[in-house]
């Protein structure tokens, strides 16, 4: 059962982010504090952050949209389960073939992982 409305639910979802995300741009400001220059828009799966000159892709990977094993915040919503499994079972399935691109393109694959988008 729905705590809120559907039209609630839309706005608070319209709200989320793909890109841009605090854990994504916390990684992308410490690495560039340190020297790092960002490029990624040319790669495949468009990763969060990828530094050409060491051949290494940063992802800003968050426990709910991404079901990391083991963590609390990797737990399906209790409303709308179906729409949720399948959702995440999506995105977990996007990751392993953007994680394959990329090695199979010889770059090396780096997960900084955060408990919440917040």
């Amino acid at each position: 059962m729905d705590t809120i409305s559907k039209e609630e639910g839309s706005r608070v979802m319209s709200r989320i982010r793909s890109k841009d995300t605090k854990p994504e741009l916390v990684a992308r400001s410490w690495l560039h504090r340190r020297g790092f220059r960002l490029h990624s828009k040319s790669i495949p799966g468009h990763p969060d952050v990828a530094l050409k000159k060491h051949g290494a892709i940063v992802e800003a990977r968050c426990c709910f949209w991404h079901c990391h094993e083991g963590c609390a915040e990797a737990r399906v919503p209790k409303s709308n389960v179906r729409f949720w499994k399948e959702k995440l079972k999506r995105n977990v399935a996007r990751d392993a073939k953007n994680e394959d691109l990329w090695r199979d393109a010889g770059w090396n694959g780096i997960r900084a992982i955060g408990s919440s988008e917040g």
